[in-house]
């Protein structure tokens, strides 16, 4: 239910630590919260259960999974017939961009992001993107993030006829995997119930030897904290 005059903001779901997170700390500032996922083909697709469970959590007003077949353009190992890396240092996960990365995803979902804060109307768009412990994806840097948001103040009617600043919110740009649990915490979330691995067993098991389980790992090692995935 939106409080008349409450401020909308879009957050982008996947059902991961991250974005779980970043939609608690939406809800602690007082946003209405509308949660997007996508359904890209992606071979983890057990994370959109997570999402839905999100934004249920949460209170969303309004939870909304799109299609984006990325299948047909593949080039990645969560979207082609690659191989998803296993077992990994995080040097070996600094050295390259890794084949996990998906060409271009955050620019196709920031858009579709933007198109339906025009419709909404809303002002805010919020994504769980990482600088410090991620996997290298040249999407997830500040640079890029500030120039979406120029772009995104150039390209639509909200922002160049109504007057909106739209922003583009990352409060978990600079945190460690470590910092972002500890305040998930503190913000009630159960990460029991959120998903991250790249290549879950048919039930949901996460692999805990991709990339994205070993840093989910390392997070949970440093904070001091149980980590409650459950692993194949």
């Amino acid at each position: 239910m939106v409080i008349q005059d409450q401020a909308k903001a879009i957050v982008l779901s996947s059902g991961g630590l991250d974005s779980t997170t970043v939609m608690a700390m939406a809800r602690r500032e007082g946003y209405a919260i509308y949660s997007l996922s996508f359904n890209y083909g992606q071979r983890h697709a057990f994370e959109l259960q997570a999402a839905a469970h999100t934004a249920e959590m949460f209170g969303a007003v309004r939870h909304l999974v799109l299609d984006v077949d990325l299948r047909k353009i593949g080039g990645s190992a969560l979207t082609d017939d690659i191989a998803v890396p296993k077992g990994r240092s995080t040097a070996e996960m600094a050295a390259r961009i890794p084949v996990t990365y998906v060409p271009a995803r955050n620019t196709i979902f920031l858009a579709y992001a933007l198109a339906w804060a025009e419709v909404l109307p809303a002002a805010d768009i919020f994504i769980g993107v990482n600088a410090l412990d991620y996997s290298g994806y040249p999407d997830c840097r500040p640079e890029y993030i500030a120039a979406f948001e120029h772009m995104a103040n150039l390209a639509t009617r909200a922002g160049t006829e109504a007057g909106t600043r739209i922003r583009i919110h990352t409060p978990l740009i600079r945190l460690s995997k470590a910092e972002i649990i500890l305040q998930g915490l503190a913000l009630g979330v159960d990460y029991s119930k959120t998903h991250s691995c790249y290549d879950p067993a048919p039930d949901g098991a996460a692999c805990g030897r991709c990339d994205s389980c070993a840093l989910r790992r390392k997070g949970f090692g440093e904070a001091g904290v149980a980590d409650p995935t459950r692993y194949k």
